[in-house]
């Protein structure tokens, strides 16, 4: 076993919620409200339908942990299963940037579920996600660039992401901790083929981490033994899903650096690629004052990493597809203002000026960009105009990054408005939810959130 492996064990198996500074209390709530928009706004899309009937196929039919699309309730590992797809769907919920995870949509279906289970309060809940974030951002660092070209990230360390949590909240000690690194490690799986073919794989890759995590975490406290060195070795994680990996992130900064308050919020409701860039031009437009028939031609100057996921996508069969598409999310925002759920829901798959922006749209690598990344998602357009000026766009920090922040009431605002668009509550049941949430740390039980 590696030091670093004993180390990021030890530090999220004695993690309390005394050791946590206030703002990283603050910031988790934000963010466990920014993945209740993103899990409701999906409880009406495709194929979150297709989880829920999984679930009452597989599972039991009532249970202590809720679903929060369909407000049944059902075992802790399906209403994990059940809502970490359907927070995943939309393309809303948070971004770590230098490790290329969603840590919100894995960690907090699998600590919901099992705090309501286990009758745990707010405080235990909270320690738990951050217990979850902190290793699963190390994880992802560990695992590195060349990681991602492969594998979906929020697949792979979000599975050890969500089994930490659900560790840290059963109380398991060190040795346990161990053993469910172990186990939660050689379930982690996801593959981006999804991509190419519009597949709704990647609402499984998140389904799984979190119900698997959950599950190593659990059989670990009741003694099932996992491999002590998961991360290094001949045949662990790193020699299987890497050819960068560096063990010594996995226990860097621990108690210093609080990698949860590094996490992104989405402004745009499409792949965390296209944000700079759709930052980018919309500064442009405004300042040089420019309608979408001004431009002749954008080309979005990005880092590897955009290339290597958005250039699966030429031209977009489904929605979801769609905001895997540069061409598109940049035609909504210089046509329509905006990216949001319903210009994707009514206008990137037949808006014909969309279409025809898309086209006039290249990515180009560039040097300076990706040396930045992963941590720093820089934004660079060049555009050239119908009357032959050539402009540059630059935005150092994306809407939503940490130095760009969304306030509580912008997090306010995101979740009204992602809940309106699936009409999963009116407006007394959405300031409920708000107000519990916002008063997490205060609980003595957390709650069923919407079953009733």
């Amino acid at each position: 076993m590696t030091d670093s492996t004993r180390q990021l064990a030890d530090f999220c198996a004695n993690l309390r919620f005394d050791d946590l500074p206030a703002h990283v209390v603050a910031r988790c709530e934000d963010l466990c409200l920014d993945w209740l928009g993103s899990a409701l706004a999906g409880s009406r899309q495709h194929p979150t339908a297709a989880f829920e009937r999984h679930a009452a196929a597989m599972g039991p039919a009532r249970g202590d942990a809720e679903i929060l699309s369909s407000r049944a309730t059902t075992s802790p590992y399906f209403a994990a299963f059940v809502n970490a797809a359907s927070s995943h769907v939309v393309e809303q919920d948070d971004l770590h940037n230098s490790s290329v995870l969603h840590p919100a949509t894995v960690v907090f279906p699998a600590v919901l579920a099992l705090a309501q289970a286990r009758g745990a309060s707010g405080r235990d809940l909270i320690t738990a996600s951050v217990a979850g974030y902190e290793a699963g951002v190390r994880v992802g660092e560990f695992l590195g660039r060349s990681h991602y070209r492969v594998f979906h990230t929020t697949g792979t360390a979000g599975t050890l992401a969500a089994a930490v949590a659900a560790g840290r909240l059963l109380n398991v000690d060190t040795d346990t901790m161990i053993h469910v690194l172990g186990n939660a490690g050689t379930q982690a799986a996801g593959l981006w083929a999804f991509l190419r073919d519009g597949a709704d794989s990647k609402q499984l890759h998140t389904a799984k981490a979190a119900a698997d995590g959950l599950r190593s975490s659990v059989m670990a406290a009741d003694g099932l033994t996992g491999a002590q060195d998961i991360f290094g070795g001949s045949q662990g994680m790193a020699a299987g899903m890497s050819t960068d990996a560096d063990t010594s992130k996995l226990a860097a900064g621990l108690g210093s650096r609080w990698a949860l308050a590094e996490t992104s919020f989405k402004f745009h409701a499409s792949c965390r690629h296209t944000h700079p860039a759709a930052d980018a031009l919309l500064a442009v437009m405004a300042e040089h004052e420019l309608a979408a028939n001004d431009i002749e031609q954008v080309v979005a100057r990005v880092h590897q990493g955009a290339i290597d996921v958005l250039g699966a996508v030429d031209v977009p069969r489904t929605i979801h597809q769609a905001k895997f598409s540069m061409g598109t999310v940049l035609g909504l925002i210089a046509v329509h203002g905006a990216a949001g759920l319903t210009e994707f829901d009514t206008r990137a798959l037949t808006d014909d000026t969309v279409a025809a922006f898309r086209d006039r749209v290249a990515m180009q690598l560039d040097a300076d960009v990706d040396a930045a990344y992963p941590r720093r998602w820089l934004g660079r357009v060049d555009v050239t105009t119908t009357d032959g000026r050539r402009l540059t766009g630059a935005i150092d920090e994306p809407k939503g990054d940490p130095g760009n922040t969304l306030s509580r009431a912008e997090l306010e605002d995101k979740f009204a408005r992602l809940v309106r668009f699936a009409g999963a509550a009116d407006e007394t049941e959405t300031r409920r939810m708000i107000d519990t949430i916002w008063g997490l740390a205060t609980l003595d039980r957390v709650p069923l959130l919407r079953a009733s």
